[in-house]
Parts: C-alpha cells; structure tokens; sequence
C-alpha cells in the first residue's frame, strides 16, 4: 500500500527536529483565519553526512530524478546541498515557491511532489511551529528544515529517519525558486460604489473605512487589485494578508497586519462562508474586500464583547498564493 505523504510528514517532523535538538510547538488554536508568525533564527541548520552525501540526484526541476543506494544508513537527519543557489536566505516564516519531491528511502517509490502546482512549482509558507494538523505536505517544517538558512535557488536532500517502528525512512528533496510578495502583486482596480473604501501605507496595510449606510444583506465581495496568478479553487490551501473590522463601528477584530505582518495560511473549507466567497475564484496577487452579513459569518444574534455573533464582518484580503491540497492516493 502506497504511504500516505502527510502521514509520513507530521510523524517525522518533531522526531527530525528532536534529533537536530530543537522542538517545535503547537499553532494557536484555529479560528477563520489563523495566523503565524516569522522568526530570525533558524530550527536546526542540520548539517551533511554520510547518508545524505549518498543520496543521487540526477537533473534538476520536474525531471530531477532521485535515489538512495540500497544499505544506506539513515538513521539520523542530514541535509546535504546539491546546488547553492544565489539569492537571499531562506528563513523560517517565509514564502517561498519551490519543487519538490518525498522519496521512499527503501524503496526508491516517490510518495508526494509538487506537481499538482503550475508546471511543477508550488508555494509554501515555511512553518515556523508544526501545526498539529496539516492538509497539505507543504505545511510541514520538514519543508522549513530542509530550505532555511540556505540562499534562494538551491537544492538540497534532507534525510528523514523512521520515526517509528513499521516505517521506512524518507528523502526530502526541495528545490527553492523564488522569495514570493507578501502584500498584493496585481494592477490597482476602480472603487465599488457602496462598498467600504481602503486605503493602503506604504507598507501595504490596509485602513477600512465604512460607508454610512446600511450593512448589506447578501455577501458582497469587491476586487481593489487584480492578479494575474493561479485561480484559487475550492479546498485549496491558501496564504494570505489581511484585516477585519466589524462593520458596527469599525473596530478591528482580527489581523495579520497586527502580527508583524506574519502571512496566514489555510484552507478555504476551514473559514466561515463569506470568507471562503471572497476566495475561492480570485486570482493569486489580487486583493479583494469582502462584506458579509452575520448569515455568512458567525450567525445571527446580539453581539456581545468575545463574540462576533450578529456582527456583519468587513475583511481586506491579499491573496498571496494557492496551493491544491493533495489528495490521498
């Protein structure tokens, strides 16, 4: 039976980074739009051995082809670099676009790549914290361990020991392409009359400002910037900027922008529905403002000071990147 690559990701990630000496933790508890959080160090910086020398990458991109000789030792994680690439350090928290593959090390079998993304490529935002759940492989801090501390356009193998008895070890290669933009990429588009107006910093932080009429009673979403990258589809993975307020008062509930402006990342099925209106369809580097009712948010009734109940929600998203969910085999 072919292994399940999340199965095999978040068993081998906290025993990776226990046997590089560092521990990961868990993510705040999930909420419409969880959050992270970036940081200036490193996880592990795992260094290169004997096993990871072993690895044989032959080619580079979708056709690199990887393998491990039969008898290799990997009993500990290693990461050994193929090619050194050039650009900035690639640190924890970041988001990158990458290629990669997850390799059997017994066997040779590949269990998971990157080619569901366009033309092999997908993005990924480098967990700082292993979430305690993950639906894509590329949530992983495997995936931080195997690109952090290293410049933009390398390619490295990272070996993952059996974190358990029954398993076989695995071969993490990753190739990292490009830094990609945390605040919205696409050309600027007309206001929507009724809509609430934004304003941005230099910096891309968005200020909302509600109209003095009624609230609407259909959820009504409005494209402040036009992208021109991937379609968003339903269940996709996404990554994203943003800022809610309520559109009461105008008082702001929650935001990226109000942590560091940290990306946050998850999947369209896991946010409340006039959320997931505003996402699904649009196109990576476009930003959208969404208004919805309480029907679309957290439901109707009186609001209170911990609840949004009977509030109708005003978000300003950027939507930084998409990526499909892999499917179990």
């Amino acid at each position: 039976m072919r292994k399940r690559p999340l199965i095999v990701l978040s068993t081998v990630a906290a025993a990776t980074l226990l046997l590089a000496g560092c521990s990961g933790g868990a993510t705040p508890e999930s909420t419409a739009t969880p959050d992270a959080s970036s940081e200036s160090s490193c996880l592990a910086d795992i260094a290169s051995g004997a096993g990871s020398d072993a690895v044989s990458v032959e080619g580079s991109g979708a056709d690199a082809k990887v393998s491990v000789p039969e008898g290799t030792d990997l009993a500990e994680a290693e990461r050994s670099v193929v090619v050194e690439g050039d650009g900035d350090d690639v640190m924890p928290g970041d988001l990158v676009s990458l290629r990669y593959q997850l390799i059997d090390a017994t066997t040779n079998e590949v269990l998971s790549t990157s080619e569901r993304g366009p033309d092999g490529v997908l993005s990924a935002l480098l967990a700082v914290q292993q979430p305690q759940q993950i639906v894509d492989p590329t949530q992983s801090t495997v995936f931080t361990v195997a690109a952090e501390c290293l410049p933009i356009g390398s390619s490295v193998v990272l070996t993952l020991p059996a974190a358990q008895e029954g398993m076989n070890p695995s071969v993490l290669y990753v190739e990292t392409i490009d830094q990609v933009p945390t605040t919205a990429s696409g050309s600027d588009v007309d206001a929507t009359d009724g809509m609430p107006v934004v304003e941005l910093d230099d910096a891309g932080s968005p200020t909302i400002t509600i109209p003095d009429s009624d609230a609407p009673a259909e959820t009504e979403v409005a494209v402040l910037k036009q992208g021109d990258g991937a379609v968003v589809g339903a269940g996709d993975l996404v990554t994203v900027q943003y800022r809610g307020v309520k559109w009461s008062d105008g008082s702001e509930f929650d935001s990226s922008w109000s942590r560091d402006a940290a990306p946050s990342q998850f999947p369209t099925s896991g946010v409340v529905p006039g959320f997931k209106m505003a996402l699904e369809g649009q196109k990576v580097g476009s930003q959208v403002v969404v208004a919805m009712p309480p029907k679309d948010g957290y439901g109707e009734g009186e609001p209170n000071d911990t609840d949004l109940t009977g509030e109708t929600l005003v978000f300003v998203v950027d939507i930084l990147a998409t990526t499909p969910v892999e499917q179990a085999p």
